[in-house]
């Protein structure tokens, strides 16, 4: 491969090109042109005479269009900090392969703050608030966590702190560090409950350490009352089976159709933060409700379409997984999803009335899969004793479909 076709990603601190080691600066000295944001261009001296290119934005559309305008040139990019690392190098790696991709790292902002602060990385929780909104940092929340959050600008400190006091976790200690690695470096302290700081300088890491709060468990079967509804909820300990039969899985996408509050949905992103899922509900005002509770649980990246199935499934990405929790019986809703499922793709059906029965007792005759059927009974006062109280029985029918 010519060296003009390589792409040069170098990382670049707030310290600028001091910091730089000699094989970046080579790089840099010996660029066509360059990429970068205008603060990262900002730190590289005019000696170095490459054309500069401010991004555009939004950039992800217009990167193909860029690159290959510019092809047969020497191409450096700047990325600030590990442009591995939440950064434009694993956007080019997948836009242009690996093979055409020469990257030089800088420390992270991350590794700076760590570095800082005596923590162990191994050991602290990494959330980037860059592109995500502030409720993400909720699904993480927990008694004596230590959290690093990349800011998205000098007012995501004060929207964490308001965050954090929110989800009574307001004696949180809140560090923020600025400009790391800069002449401009600067720490700030305080208490979430408490944060009265202005906004200070954009480039910022947050740490936090949670002090007393309420515990969240990761493992499925929140409970009942962590979810605002109007009682269409699939009940914590048939959720908890329900989830086990789903096998969620880093990445996969799940469709949960007939959401009801959306608790399916939600804890299955809440077992692993590349979860994704697609909440479908023909009620507008449970879908209201579903973004509310996702929104509240730290997963705002549900997604809920408002609509009735098997019409609203059209156009939705390919799922790895599909659970129906309501609609079963109406007609297409089944063959539908069977149809929609990746190669290898699993479908969870739960059937409480005798028409749903008799819908998964079909399918089951037709692919199979396994059949399981519970009955939960709850504690509750009786008088002045405590008797069992029943729910309705809940039949689980889980495949994958050959």
């Amino acid at each position: 491969m010519r060296v003009e076709d390589v792409v040069t990603v170098i990382g670049i601190g707030a310290g600028g090109w001091p910091d730089l080691s000699g094989t970046a600066r080579s790089a840099l000295t010996g660029a066509e042109v360059l990429f970068g944001g205008p603060r990262q261009l900002d730190l590289v001296p005019q000696q170095v005479s490459a054309r500069r290119v401010a991004w555009p934005s939004p950039l992800v559309p217009a990167l193909p269009g860029l690159l290959e305008a510019e092809r047969g040139q020497r191409i450096c990019v700047l990325a600030s900090g590990d442009p591995m690392f939440h950064g434009i190098g694993a956007t080019l790696s997948r836009l242009i392969g690996p093979d055409r991709l020469r990257v030089l790292p800088h420390p992270s902002s991350v590794s700076l703050a760590a570095a800082r602060l005596g923590w162990d990385l191994a050991t602290a929780d990494v959330v980037s608030l860059v592109t995500a909104p502030v409720a993400a940092l909720g699904r993480i929340l927990s008694p004596g966590r230590r959290i690093l959050v990349l800011s998205a600008g000098a007012h995501t400190p004060e929207a964490v702190a308001g965050l954090l006091a929110d989800r009574g976790f307001g004696s949180s200690a809140m560090t923020v560090l600025e400009q790391l690695g800069g002449p401009a470096e600067r720490v700030v302290t305080g208490t979430a409950g408490t944060w009265v700081l202005p906004p200070g300088d954009p480039l910022n890491v947050i740490a936090v350490e949670c002090g007393d709060g309420p515990p969240a468990s990761w493992v499925a079967g929140l409970p009942d009352d962590a979810y605002a509804g109007d009682g269409q909820l699939t009940k914590r300990e048939v959720r908890a089976v329900t989830l086990a039969a789903l096998t969620p899985s880093p990445g996969a996408l799940l469709w949960d159709v007939g959401a009801g509050s959306g608790s399916i949905g939600i804890e299955w992103m809440r077992a692993h933060p590349s979860c994704r899922a697609v909440a479908v509900e023909s009620s507008a005002d449970r879908a209201a409700t579903i973004t509310a509770n996702a929104t509240a649980l730290g997963v705002p990246g549900l997604r809920v379409v408002h609509g009735r199935a098997p019409d609203a499934l059209d156009g939705l990405p390919a799922p790895d997984t599909i659970f129906i929790g309501g609609g079963l019986t109406r007609d297409g809703v089944l063959d539908s999803c069977l149809a929609a499922l990746r190669p290898g793709g699993r479908l969870v059906v739960n059937a409480v009335t005798v028409e749903s029965e008799a819908a998964v007792a079909a399918g089951y005759a037709r692919l199979g899969g396994e059949l399981t059927r519970l009955t939960v009974q709850r504690g509750s006062p009786v008088g002045g004793f405590t008797g069992w109280r029943s729910f309705m029985p809940v039949t689980i029918w889980s495949v994958v479909p050959r």
